[in-house]
């Protein structure tokens, strides 16, 4: 694992984390035009991965592919309070020696941000030609262009709103609520995060927000199997899979940071290229279109899909091609510097 320590980080909320680190994922040429990639909940930096174990966006970038690694260098970093390798409640509390656990303290979307483009500048990199991610990643592109516009040249936030809806607060609550009335939580305290029935149930809540009516229905068509439904075995699986290679507070920390974007006061005068997804629960078209309406430089494209949210992680011949032609458009003027 790679990582960088960027020190001391004051959060918006005052209070000080010592010794941050972040972990990376780097591909491409070092020198070549920058693209920083950003993960979604419960995603990592390993967005393009190895052969054997391929990352959680591979399709979409590598040789050739609409990300292309032949023209780009992309960066992609864990998140600040994830538990992929950088800072975050799992980590080592340097004033107690101990893990922080639940006394990480809270984040904001803005935090996360602070973080990376301080690790960037630690990385040598003085200028970004695009930030592009989905969902939480898509939070992170849209502060990106709000706290920065003269570090970047334009954003691609995709399935996402300009301020997180009170529907997606409201399944945010729900998981919250979960996991923190689970007998074994203990305060945060907890011994195993694949203890926690609260958090798979947390998790299970959200895949159903993740994709559409009509796809669930067509994939499990009431079918049963040993007297369960298919989408309830589904749901479990889905439910054990990410309490075994997730940490709770992590979890926990993000959903409350999620909670907090909101640029939709602000004007972003970089340029904004965005994807909506059709049957995006969390993040609909009509709530992002108006507000891109009022920037001085947005376009975007509206993509038929019936995987709803998570449109942004599948499907790519269907939308790659945008963000190629996007990218390729940043980078001209990028490369005549």
């Amino acid at each position: 694992m790679t990582t960088v320590s960027i020190g001391s980080l004051t959060l918006e909320s005052t209070e000080v984390l010592h010794n941050v680190e972040l972990a990376y994922e780097r591909c491409g040429k070092e020198g070549a035009p920058a693209i920083l990639v950003c993960h979604a909940l419960t995603g990592d930096q390993f967005a393009v991965g190895t052969a054997e174990n391929p990352g959680w966006w591979s399709g979409l970038i590598g040789p050739g592919k609409a990300v292309d690694t032949d023209v780009f260098q992309v960066i992609t970093f864990n998140v600040l309070g994830g538990c992929h390798g950088s800072t975050g409640p799992t980590s080592i509390n340097p004033e107690t020696g101990e893990p922080y656990r639940a006394s990480f303290p809270l984040l904001t979307i803005r935090d996360m941000v602070r973080a990376e483009y301080a690790a960037l500048k630690e990385l040598g990199i003085s200028h970004l030609t695009a930030v592009l991610g989905g969902s939480l990643g898509g939070m992170k592109a849209l502060e990106w262009g709000h706290l920065y516009p003269d570090f970047v040249d334009g954003i691609l936030p995709l399935a996402v709103t300009p301020a997180y809806s009170d529907y997606g607060v409201a399944f945010n609550w729900i998981g919250i609520q979960s996991i923190e009335t689970d007998a074994l939580f203990e305060g945060g305290n907890y011994v195993d995060s694949a203890d926690l029935k609260g958090f798979e149930l947390a998790r299970m809540a959200a895949m159903v927000t993740y994709r559409s009516g009509n796809l669930f229905d067509q994939r499990f068509r009431r079918s049963t199997k040993e007297g369960q439904f298919q989408v309830e075995s589904y749901l479990d699986y889905q439910g054990q899979k990410l309490a075994k290679r997730f940490d709770a507070n992590s979890y926990l920390t993000l959903l409350k940071a999620m909670n907090t974007h909101d640029v939709s006061r602000g004007k972003i005068d970089v340029e904004i290229f965005t994807l909506s997804f059709t049957y995006d629960l969390l993040y609909p078209s009509e709530q992002m279109i108006p507000w891109l309406k009022s920037m001085p430089n947005a376009s975007w494209e509206i993509i038929e899909t019936q995987f709803g949210h998570d449109g942004f992680l599948v499907e790519f011949e269907k939308w790659g091609e945008y963000i190629q032609k996007k990218l390729n458009s940043l980078v001209v003027p990028e490369l005549m510097r």
